[in-house]
């Protein structure tokens, strides 16, 4: 395409001129206003991207969308559990066999979830979002079973560095399948879906406490395996009941390819027909029509040197070439195509990885921080550190609910949310430190938990909405993979700590607010608008 014609497409866009057919906007009601409003995104993409939008719009939030928030949840659900599960079984473990590398068993998680962002971020965008989206559960289902047999150390932390492969991949896919399905007038539902995170650290402290509070052993000196199996009945019951979330997703549940997606990879005629499939399981009818997209070709699109239009290669070599090229930097540069874009993009980065390395480095061995502080006030038995956990893991319920409303309210917002609760997430952590009795302590981490899972459901919801369709999951995958990378460091940090000192503490709160003063910067504020 010409700079010239370029310039031109853009300038209509920027009229609206892409909502062009008036049935369709009669019975939408309104016209969806779109996030990229400076000539970011390529003008073919977005006039398609628009459409679709409107067409969504029409269609509502219905049977299918509200099916499809169950289990897109169940991957919030699972990135938060496996955290708490391994943060969970680290004493008992440490008993039984005999070692002071705990934190290794940490490191191999994060090193499988890192592996797993980029993997299945970058796959959602080459493959499609329907597989990836239906095999991280059953990944993280089998291996975390097996793990509950683990022979020794070393097998655990292998088995899991694998199932966590399996996690790492739910977020970056799920946010990327729920956005595309659901109508802009509801893109908040997307932060609310992280009350099934909350959800997550819930069931893993209840499940917990009484397994393991009653099937361990007390202390490193005398533990057999015989006396010491709790943490191996906590393995078998998550994995198990990630096994059965799969067969719901997969078999209770059909997920249609996302129409964003398949308009990216040039398969209209599919796109279209999934829209009005999504259409007819809400009971309703789609106005939506194949030739709505293929004129947006024609009045944008590119032209060859003989001034005929070319037309994306739909074909299987085609596919393969495209899916070649997207291990290069076809995925990754769209999303610094502008300086507005570029600065959002690189900002979203620093900022997940900051929450990485700060959350992990605290909730991760905050058991053990209990544990130990909690035997100073007296009170640190295994029953009591359980127990204390199931309160923090309540308490975040009704903050992730809460994120769904903050990021609604004008003037506040996506941004001004995520800055809030996170600075407020450091706060707490500081105030922390000045406790001198128990329950001092739990109330201080009861706020540190409120404020965290506003934090995440906020951050969550923006990631995804900041990155355009066609490299949304690259882009998830980028963000994750510096919280990954970030995660990574503070097992290697705790190995080399006195995690019973505040001073990780210190180091987690200072990040918080950091982070917090950064979302204050990003370019885009997404309430109110589209995502294309």
């Amino acid at each position: 395409m010409s700079v010239a014609k370029v310039g031109s497409a853009r300038e209509e866009l920027e009229k609206g001129d892409v909502h062009d057919t008036p049935d369709l906007d009669a019975a939408v009601g309104l016209r969806t206003e779109d996030i990229y409003l400076d000539g970011t995104l390529d003008p073919v993409y977005r006039a398609k991207a628009t459409i679709l939008n409107d067409a969504l719009q029409e269609i509502g939030m219905g049977k299918y969308q509200w099916f499809l928030f169950i289990v897109a949840g169940f991957g919030w659900f699972s990135d938060n559990l496996w955290p708490i599960v391994t943060g969970l079984i680290i004493p008992p473990v440490i008993n039984e066999f005999s070692t002071a590398q705990g934190p290794f068993l940490k490191l191999g998680q994060n090193i499988g979830l890192l592996v797993g962002a980029a993997f299945w971020g970058v796959g959602s965008d080459v493959w499609g979002r329907r597989w990836c989206f239906n095999l991280t559960l059953f990944i993280t289902g089998v291996f975390a079973v097996s793990s509950g047999a683990s022979p020794n150390f070393v097998a655990l932390c292998s088995f899991a560095a694998v199932w966590s492969i399996g996690v790492g991949g739910n977020l970056p896919v799920d946010s990327a399948v729920f956005l595309e399905f659901i109508p802009a007038s509801h893109q908040y539902l997307l932060t609310v879906l992280s009350v099934w995170w909350a959800l997550g650290q819930l069931v893993g402290s209840l499940v917990a406490w009484p397994l393991i509070a009653n099937y361990s052993c007390a202390s490193v000196s005398f533990c057999p395996e015989s006396g010491n199996r709790g943490w191996r009945y906590f393995l078998y019951a998550m994995g198990g009941l990630m096994l059965f979330l799969f067969i719901i997703r997969f078999f209770l549940f059909r997920l249609y390819e996302s129409p964003k997606y398949l308009m990216g990879r040039g398969r209209d005629a599919e796109a279209i027909e999934v829209v009005h499939r999504v259409a007819a399981y809400n009971g309703i009818k789609s106005s939506l029509t194949l030739e709505r997209l293929r004129a947006a070709d024609e009045k944008y699109g590119s032209v060859d040197q003989e001034g005929q239009q070319i037309v994306l290669d739909t074909s299987a070599l085609g596919a393969a070439r495209r899916a070649m090229d997207v291990f290069g930097w076809a995925h990754v540069t769209p999303l610094f195509a502008s300086r507005k874009l570029a600065w959002s993009t690189s900002l979203l980065i620093v900022i997940w990885a900051l929450i990485g390395l700060a959350f992990p480095l605290y909730n991760a061995f905050v058991t053990y921080f209990l544990s130990s502080r909690g035997a100073n006030f007296g009170d640190g038995s295994v029953y009591i550190t359980y127990r204390n956990q199931v309160i923090l893991s309540v308490i975040g319920v009704p903050g992730a609910l809460l994120a769904g409303w903050i990021v609604e309210i004008p003037h506040i917002g996506r941004r001004g949310g995520l800055a809030l609760s996170t600075i407020l997430t450091g706060v707490f952590l500081f105030a922390s430190t000045t406790a001198r009795s128990s329950n001092a302590l739990l109330g201080w981490n009861c706020g540190y938990s409120f404020t965290s899972n506003i934090m995440y459901g906020v951050l969550y919801a923006l990631s995804p909405e900041l990155f355009p369709t066609r490299d949304r999951g690259t882009g998830n995958a980028l963000v994750a993979i510096a919280n990954r990378v970030f995660g990574v460091m503070s097992p290697i940090v705790a190995l080399y700590a006195n995690l019973s000192s505040p001073v990780p503490i210190f180091v987690s709160g200072t990040l918080f607010l950091v982070a917090g003063a950064l979302a204050l910067l990003l370019p885009f504020e997404p309430r109110g608008k589209a995502a294309l």
